[in-house]
């Protein structure tokens, strides 16, 4: 069982506040000597570890009843058995040293050295009283004020003197007295979010005091300062500029990147580019860059310009990037109508003559086996491709490409030139690409991962490295992200699909001639083949672009009509393969065993004039084909021209 401690110094006594007696060391002091508690050898004994002058320890018996049973439960709970008053007071007052200002620490500086001087001169064999006065002369300082510099330090270690000779300018009555509901009122009226000034709202409070006769009200200088003191900044900032100011006041969380690899996880949003285009339309508008970064590298892996964000142009993004780099295993969208549902309104589906599926963009994900995470919108901290956006500003919206067409980042930092032109779409999507490859390509980049290298490098490295695993998609996935049409209507005879003024057939779809198919495509590359589906979503085929041609364009119309003859020869061929029998090797087949009826008489042809001599004579039909018959008697009555044929007789001549 460990023993309790009964020796304590006047340093201990005084951090402990004991009951009937002095708060303070120096009072302590004072009482010893009045009651010559040195004088009992047994109860005093020199204190261990000391520097510089010592000091000493008194047993607990020297003190009044009340301040030994209050030391008896300190020391003697489970909690403070092992409590070390000193270690506490050193603590204590190196804190307040720390909390003071520079001009308060010089301060204690000087009255270090007035100690400091002193030790030193009897150190050197001078008189302690001599001492003393040449070093308070030269300070500047009286004998008393010596004497109360020792008392600070008394029961201390030389190390914690500074600390302990630090002023200490508080004052007990910590706050100005104001009358309860003035101050409310004061507060309430300040933490507003119209931000009123301090003066405005204390001169309307002294102007309601006096009214409700409330007492006292201190002075404006002395409000602010009690409010600076109750109130914290942080609190007054979310009260007066909102919740969004007070974000920033709370360290942004830093996250690396260097445990990745290349396309393990990419992050997507859109950006509402600050220039004016012209439309094909003739209309001006400005476009969303929506946009995928690979978080590795930072390389911009796949972009498009669309009129809004919506969810058609995130999951053809999503497709681009898929169909060049591959299946990432993690992406990252902004937690908003354009990434998380299904259409969003602003014009999107008016872009064709036909409805559009409306797909949820988290269906592509899922069947592509991304890991979906969500963020808040408008928290650049959560997606580094809004660092990759403000860089982009300078890349594309101030470019000389852009000149009177930039519209300033904000409402009031319009340039001079502004809306003055138009950039024509073309030339804006030739820019846009331009400047995003340039983006990726540029050497210095001083991000982790990077260490100098361009994206392109950064990503191309780390893509080699054996380590790196991409998925990529197969044939059938390849249509996940391509647009959806409801029923769209072949068109009668051959099945062809006009979609935008270009057609698309394949000879599957003349089973479908007329009839209502669905339909995926790609609304920005109109002329790659489509991939035709049935009403219950089974793959029919994948239809070619046809290709207008010249009027007079010779090698065109030969290449054409040769696909067209081929064609008709592959449908012979299948005829032949599955028609197998000729028309009278059924008719023997079905007649096989049954009576032969008795033949007919013969009856003699009569005698009849031939129509037209020499090569034009119509052979008899019994000698060939339906065909060569069909042939020869058009060609006999083409050339039939102006020889006699008979008429047959007309009217009552006939009947006579």
């Amino acid at each position: 069982m460990m023993r309790a401690k009964e020796f304590f110094t006047l340093a201990e006594l005084a951090a402990a506040a004991l009951p009937e007696l002095p708060a303070t060391a120096r009072g302590l002091a004072k009482r010893a000597d009045a009651e010559g508690w040195k004088a009992n050898p047994k109860a005093c004994r020199k204190a261990s570890g000391r520097e510089g002058g010592g000091g000493f320890e008194y047993h607990i018996s020297l003190l009044p009843k009340a301040a030994q049973l209050k030391l008896t439960l300190l020391h003697s709970a489970p909690a403070n058995t092992d409590r070390d008053f000193q270690a506490e007071r050193r603590q204590e007052i190196w804190a307040r040293y720390e909390a003071l200002p520079l001009e308060h620490k010089a301060v204690a500086q000087a009255r270090l050295l007035v100690l400091n001087d002193v030790a030193h001169l009897k150190a050197a064999g001078i008189r302690q009283r001599n001492a003393i006065a040449a070093v308070i002369a030269k300070a500047g300082i009286s004998e008393s004020t010596y004497y109360s510099y020792c008392a600070m330090v008394e029961g201390l270690d030389r190390q914690d003197w500074l600390a302990a000779l630090a002023p200490s300018y508080a004052t007990d009555r910590a706050r100005a007295e104001c009358h309860e509901e003035a101050w409310d009122v004061l507060k309430s009226d300040f933490l507003r979010p119209e931000k009123p000034s301090f003066s405005a709202c204390y001169r309307r409070v002294v102007a309601v005091a006096a009214k409700k006769g409330w007492s006292p009200i201190p002075s404006e200088r002395a409000l602010r300062r009690r409010l600076d003191a109750e109130v914290p900044e942080a609190v007054q900032k979310l009260a007066r500029d909102g919740r969004e100011r007070t974000k920033a006041l709370y360290p942004a969380q830093r996250r690396t990147r260097s445990h990745l690899h290349a396309m393990q996880a990419v992050n997507m949003d859109g950006h509402r580019v600050d220039v004016f285009v012209r439309m094909p339309d003739n209309t001006i508008t400005r476009l969303y860059l929506i946009a995928l970064q690979d978080l590795y590298s930072g390389k911009f892996v796949a972009w498009r310009l669309s009129e809004s964000e919506n969810w058609i142009s995130v999951r053809l993004v999503i497709g681009d990037m898929v169909e060049r780099f591959g299946i990432p295993d993690m992406i990252t969208l902004d937690n908003g109508r354009a990434f998380a549902s299904k259409w969003i309104s602003g014009g999107a589906r008016t872009r064709f003559r036909f409805k559009v599926r409306e797909e949820d963009p988290q269906g592509l994900l899922v069947a592509l086996g991304i890991h979906l995470q969500w963020t808040k919108p408008f928290s650049g901290q959560s997606k580094p491709i809004e660092r990759a956006f403000r860089d982009l500003t300078d890349d594309i919206s101030r470019h000389p490409v852009c000149a009177g067409a930039y519209t300033g980042n904000k409402p009031d930092a319009k340039p001079e030139n502004y809306a003055s032109r138009a950039v024509p779409f073309d030339v804006f999507v030739a820019h846009v690409d331009q400047q995003m490859a340039e983006h990726n390509a540029r050497v210095g980049r001083k991000a982790g991962n990077c260490k100098g290298r361009s994206f392109d490098q950064t990503f191309e490295a780390s893509i080699a490295e054996p380590s790196t695993i991409v998925r990529w998609p197969s044939a059938a996935q390849a249509s996940l992200w391509l647009l959806a049409s409801e029923a769209f209507k072949a068109r009668k005879g051959n099945g062809e699909i006009h979609l935008h003024g270009n057609r698309f057939w394949h000879p599957a779809l003349t089973a479908y001639a007329g009839k209502k198919v669905i339909i995926r495509f790609d609304p920005d590359h109109l002329k790659k083949p489509l991939k035709v589906y049935d009403l219950n979503n089974a793959l029919i085929c994948d239809a070619q672009c046809i290709e207008d041609t010249g009027y007079h364009d010779a090698a065109a119309a030969r290449q054409h009509e040769s696909q067209r003859n081929a064609y008709r020869k592959a449908l012979a061929q299948q005829k032949a393969a599955h028609a197998k029998m000729t028309a009278q090797q059924l008719a023997d087949l079905y007649s096989e065993g049954e009576k032969k009826p008795a033949p007919k008489p013969e009856r003699k042809r009569p005698a009849v004039t031939r129509l037209l001599t020499g090569n034009l004579a119509v052979q008899p039909a019994a000698s060939m084909s339906d065909e060569e018959f069909e042939d020869s008697f058009s060609k006999a009555m083409r050339q039939a021209g102006g020889a006699s044929i008979l008429e047959f007789p007309k009217g009552n001549a006939a009947e006579k």
